[in-house]
């Protein structure tokens, strides 16, 4: 994965400002789901996916370093994680999210233990 967790890997195809609301996620095991939404902010870039019914009602946010790829002509999205580190990761809480800097680290410090 990138050096920069919360930025898009330089090989991943990211374009800056690019719509990638309900691109398919794809784990390196399987389908996850959904873009709900996304960001691009500098040092704060991440997807939120939608995993519908496969962790029934959970949203997960994965942070932008996490994207290996991007196909946008079959609007698929591939990140570097399997479907059990995603399902085991920390559930998107859109309250904390907004404004609590602490709910970032806390996402950071889980999916920094998968980094190579």
């Amino acid at each position: 994965m990138s050096n920069n967790l919360w930025g898009y890997q330089t090989t991943s195809g990211h374009t800056a400002g690019a719509d990638l609301t309900g691109f398919s996620v794809e784990a390196t095991d399987g389908s996850i789901g959904k873009v709900d939404k996304h960001s691009d902010e500098v040092g704060s870039a991440y997807i939120v996916v939608d995993t519908g019914v496969w962790i029934f009602g959970k949203s997960v946010l994965l942070p932008a370093g996490t994207v290996k790829g991007i196909d946008t002509e079959h609007k698929t999205i591939f990140v570097d994680l399997t479907k059990d580190q995603i399902k085991d990761s920390p559930e998107f809480d859109k309250h904390k999210h907004a404004g609590d800097p602490g709910y970032h680290a806390q996402v950071g410090t889980y999916y920094d233990s998968y980094r190579i």
